[in-house]
């Protein structure tokens, strides 16, 4: 089962914390938001994606990244403890990071 957790960051940190949420490895979605939820950006990260099929989502996250000043990060990670699937399926964690 698969859960969320959303970071609100400043747009500078934006493409840091991106390279280190797909450089943790559990992570199968990303979706970008500005500050007010509208989602500008999403898209998913697979295991076995090289850094070359990920460079120009690093380029259009790094232009996101110039235009704004405050923004959010919705991660949807794999479950590591599948016995309580259920729970986690209903959890969103917000995380504030600046």
């Amino acid at each position: 089962m698969k859960f969320k957790e959303t970071f609100s960051i400043k747009g500078e940190n934006l493409l840091k914390k991106i390279q280190d949420l797909i450089a943790e490895g559990n992570v199968t979605k990303i979706s970008i938001a500005d500050k007010s939820g509208k989602e500008i950006m999403s898209f998913p990260v697979t295991l076995g994606v090289i850094g070359i099929l990920l460079a120009p989502i690093f380029a259009a996250v790094g232009t996101l990244a110039a235009l704004l000043t405050e923004c959010k990060i919705t991660v949807e990670r794999n479950n590591k403890d599948s016995a309580n699937d259920e729970e986690a399926a209903q959890e969103t964690q917000i995380i504030d990071v600046n």
